[in-house]
């Protein structure tokens, strides 16, 4: 863990070296807010429900599940789904710009990329959220959903999800003091905090008017190999390897190393990388080595036929979805 992270979710001393830009950081995303709300902003709202999911604080944890869980259960209810992202590290400039499952993860982000593959639907990239959005209408979607949209005001919101993971807020303090985007005081404000595989939902400090925790498990599947997606295995069959390595590029590797160990797997080496970094050829060492799904799109190119990636599957509570279904029902009366 690096110092910065280690500051953010264990507390240090010297974090208080970084209050003065702490503050600076909240007057300025203050002041944005304040002229969305005044006008002097732009704030677009389309003609269809948008779904928010987010986090408060930086760095992955879990949103991009929960996205896929969505996508799939908004599909089987009948509706058309689609997503918008910013498409973080995508190289392609050409705005707004639909995935497809031939593009590569450099290309279009390795987040949009594997959504797309997962589900089926329309998936848009573009900075400007609301152009993005509206390519999405222009598809004929009737729900959106925004991956990592929280802070971006300049597309309306009509449901807000936001994912926080074992980490939780960390020390509770804003960028570059703490992890936060924005503070605590804006759980008041969502419809859903969803807590990925945390089992400290009954004890969190949250403020008065957050709403209740939503528990969210990750279902591990087959290993499924990287080179032949039709190809999968046991779990427990890995453990047959001379040598297995783990590799994640994800917000909290040492979540991917944990779950591994605890359903059995012999792990004699891991490689925790930054996430949404880059997999090159050197990286990716000889032996069996299982990583997670994102990181298998980013991996294809210079993976080697023993190389695995371990799907995972968004569980909910039906209280959840019926929730949700509620609030969408009454947000398409009142379009």
């Amino acid at each position: 863990m690096s110092a910065i992270n280690r500051m953010w979710y264990e507390g240090r001393w010297y974090q208080w070296l970084f209050w003065p830009l702490s503050l600076l950081f909240y007057l300025i995303s203050a002041i944005r807010r304040r002229l969305f709300v005044m006008g002097l902003k732009t704030s677009h709202k389309l003609p269809v429900p948008i779904i928010i999911v987010g986090n408060l604080s930086v760095g992955g944890n879990g949103k991009t599940p929960l996205v896929v869980a969505l996508c799939e259960f908004l599909t089987e209810k009948g509706f058309k789904v689609g997503v918008v992202s910013r498409g973080y590290g995508a190289q392609t400039r050409d705005f707004p710009h639909q995935v497809s499952l031939t593009d590569k993860a450099a290309t279009v982000g390795d987040e949009p990329l594997l959504i797309a593959r997962r589900t089926g639907v329309p998936v848009v990239i573009d900075p400007i959220r609301p152009r993005g959005a509206e390519r999405l209408v222009q598809l004929h979607c009737d729900v959106i959903i925004s991956d990592d949209g929280l802070q971006h005001y300049a597309l309306q919101r009509d449901i807000e999800c936001v994912v926080a993971d074992r980490r939780l807020f960390g020390n509770g303090h804003l960028l570059p003091m703490g992890p936060l985007r924005e503070g605590l005081w804006r759980l008041n404000t969502i419809d859903f905090l969803v807590l990925n595989q945390s089992e400290q939902s009954a004890s969190i400090a949250l403020p008065a008017d957050a709403p209740a925790p939503v528990t969210m498990r990750l279902k591990p599947g087959k290993l499924v190999n990287v080179l032949n997606p039709e190809v999968t295995r046991e779990l427990c069959d890995a453990n047959s390897e001379p040598a297995i390595t783990a590799m994640a590029g994800i917000g909290d590797p040492s979540r991917f190393f944990s779950q591994l160990k605890a359903l059995g797997v012999r792990l004699d080496h891991t490689i925790a990388l930054a996430d949404h970094q880059a997999i090159e050829s050197g990286d990716i060492p000889q032996g069996c080595v299982i990583m997670t799904e994102k990181d298998a799109v980013k991996a294809a190119e210079y993976a080697h036929n023993n190389c695995w990636y371990q799907p995972v599957d968004a569980e909910l509570t039906d209280e959840f979805y019926t929730q949700l279904t509620e609030r969408l029902s009454r947000v398409i009366k009142n379009k």
